[in-house]
């Protein structure tokens, strides 16, 4: 029988660091395009060693009752924004950005 004491453990993480993002910007939500849309506010999101805007927009959620958790920056780190409601938290998908079944307005 072999025996493991004092094992220790370790992860690693790995990520850029590019620094704080830029200010918020001030935008103007426009009316719901109908029942159904949840309102994406826009946000900054790291690209390579800089920052990017998002402009918001009105998309369907990931499901029926998600919710949309927008991005946030800690000071350290970026989160990336999720939807999240009963039926757990789905990751946003930047490639899933401006599918017109989707998102309302976006080309």
């Amino acid at each position: 029988m072999l025996m493991v004491t004092g094992a220790v453990f370790a992860g690693v993480s790995i990520g850029i660091r590019i620094g704080a993002p830029p200010p918020v910007r001030v935008e103007v939500q426009t009316a719901s395009p109908g029942a159904g849309y949840a309102w994406v506010g826009g946000y900054w999101y790291p690209v390579g060693s800089r920052y990017q805007w998002h402009t918001g927009y009105w998309t369907r959620p990931a499901y029926e009752g998600a919710t949309w958790v927008g991005p946030s920056h800690d000071g350290q780190r970026y989160h990336e924004g999720y939807w999240d409601g009963n039926r757990g938290h789905v990751a946003h998908d930047h490639r899933s950005d401006k599918n017109p079944e989707r998102d309302h307005g976006r080309h």
